[in-house]
């Protein structure tokens, strides 16, 4: 009796977000379009034709950029909390981010030096 007591409000939300979820899925399965075209088979972002073969040779360059991209961008996100707790930082956090902002700095230069950022 316990168990119900405690756990019956996890239990309602279980039950209505699966009941909202299948709802969802239903309604997306049933009134989505499935029709093909043209620019739907094009290829996106990679670059590659989506209906190829698999063996055939690729470019690195996309992906060299895409974890460049992904590496710079999780190394931006410790700045926010930073930023938000500047005034109740001690002098050695402030200047351990200031490192660490110029570490990223010379690796974004490093980087766009030896033209791995370069597509061409």
């Amino acid at each position: 009796m316990f168990f119900l007591r405690e756990y019956s409000p996890a239990l309602i939300y279980l039950c209505f977000s699966l009941i909202l979820a299948s709802v969802i899925f239903g309604a997306s399965y049933t009134l989505a379009l499935a029709e093909s075209d043209n620019e739907k088979l094009s290829s996106y972002e990679c670059g590659f034709d989506p209906y190829e073969d698999a063996r055939n040779a690729f470019d690195v360059r996309f992906y060299l950029v895409a974890i460049l991209f992904l590496l710079f961008d999780i190394e931006t996100v410790f700045i926010f909390p930073w930023a938000a707790s500047l005034s109740q930082l001690p002098p050695v956090g402030y200047w351990s981010v200031i490192d660490f902002l110029f570490e990223l700095v010379v690796g974004f230069i490093y980087a766009w030096q030896i033209g791995s950022l370069d597509w061409e």
